[in-house]
């Protein structure tokens, strides 16, 4: 009794390429809706994880070891004062590297004297210490930072934001600004600061000038604390007591750091749900995937009923429509990663990240589709190996 010849896996492959080729326009809408579904999840991937990975680079040169230390509210609900000596109280901790404070000046900064006392623009003024750039990693974008001469005179350093909203673009010894009823000189133009923003809208003043020209109390509102990176939950721990001992309860100690990273929270999620929407247009895609191989299998009954007759078994009939779906979606699911590492890469550019596609998502897209061209393929291959070669040949 002759057995029928085994396909080898070439030839399985060749002969599971013919309705590929004999049908192009089909075979390449049903393979777009799988790469418009792989796509679309790996650019979501990506752009996710370029995303983080800038947060991650921009936290690294910033520094996660920065807490800040302001007043709370008091038993009764009245707002809180820290000690003028807060700021020399919590130096003294071993671990500490850095400190210095603001302080929040009742005052409001204007581009001239003409303008209305009401409109302050959101703008606040602030008396700095001068070693405040360096603690919480600011840089001037134009002139410079006050010193020990011009913070005792009428010099204000302007946030990002601030300097936009007054129209200045550069700072100048000709340059004034209406402050506290009287003139002031732009000395300095900060650029945005990520872990103090408060201080983007902020006019910022020399701490021995603002007790000398604006009736500055001289508590300090924010005290921003530099720590050693093993030592800041230690330090943070310790902050409210030592910034306060009378009333450890009154201060209120943050982490700036954490703010990012509960936005790179949201990020996830909002990820998520994009993941979802990209698993839809997946879904459709395998249901085209589906759709064109049952087309397939009515359209080549002859076919079919040709290789029956010629000896070809079920099994054989089975996996060559098989391998057919199986090509199919793996065209698609190597056109959809590479268009959506495309996407990754371009957007990352234009935001000027560093272009991230986590390997688990291009791996995970291949099997994806090699799954779905499965699944997709399977009751067609199963419906060509079930048609006899009478009714196959007989069909019209």
């Amino acid at each position: 009794m002759l057995r029928p010849a085994r396909l080898r896996l070439g030839d399985l492959l060749r002969v599971g390429a013919v309705g590929l080729r004999t049908r192009k326009t089909r075979a390449f809408l049903s393979a777009l809706g799988i790469a418009i579904g792989i796509a679309a999840m790996i650019s979501v991937v990506g752009i996710s994880a370029s995303s983080r990975a800038e947060l991650d680079r921009e936290l690294a040169s910033l520094g996660t070891n920065l807490l800040t230390v302001g007043p709370g509210n008091t038993f009764f609900g009245d707002s809180a004062n820290l000690p003028a000596e807060a700021t020399s109280m919590i130096s003294r901790i071993g671990s500490v590297t850095d400190v210095a404070a603001v302080g929040k000046i009742e005052a409001n900064v204007y581009r001239n004297d003409r303008i209305p006392r009401g409109e302050s623009g959101g703008i606040s003024v602030r008396a700095a210490e001068l070693n405040l750039p360096e603690t919480i990693g600011a840089t001037v974008r134009s002139g410079a930072w006050l010193n020990e001469a011009t913070a005792q005179f009428p010099a204000v350093v302007l946030g990002a934001k601030t300097a936009e909203r007054l129209g200045i673009a550069e700072a100048g010894e000709d340059l004034q600004v209406w402050l506290g009823d009287q003139w002031f000189t732009v000395v300095g133009i900060l650029n945005p600061v990520p872990l103090a923003p408060e201080l983007d809208s902020a006019a910022l003043v020399g701490w021995p000038a603002a007790k000398s020209y604006l009736d500055f109390d001289g508590y300090p509102t924010t005290v921003y604390t530099r720590a050693k990176d093993y030592a800041v939950e230690a330090v943070q721990a310790v902050l409210a007591a030592t910034a306060n001992p009378e009333a450890p309860n009154e201060v209120k100690v943050s982490r700036p750091s954490d703010a990012l990273a509960a936005r790179q929270a949201t990020d996830k999620t909002f990820t998520g749900l994009l993941l979802g929407l990209g698993s839809v247009a997946l879904l459709v895609g395998g249901v085209g995937v589906a759709n064109t191989m049952v087309i397939s299998v009515l359209e080549r009954r002859a076919e079919i009923g040709l290789r029956r007759s010629l000896g070809a078994t079920k099994g054989q009939v089975r996996s060559q429509f098989l391998t057919e779906s199986l090509l199919l979606a793996a065209l698609g699911g190597l056109g959809g990663v590479l268009l959506g590492g495309l996407v990754t890469t371009g957007y990352a550019l234009l935001q000027t990240w560093p272009s991230v596609v986590p390997a688990w998502a291009t791996l995970g897209g291949v099997v994806a589709t090699i799954l779905i061209g499965g699944i997709a393929g399977l009751y067609p291959a199963m419906r060509a190996a079930r048609l006899s070669p009478t009714e196959a040949l007989a069909a019209p």
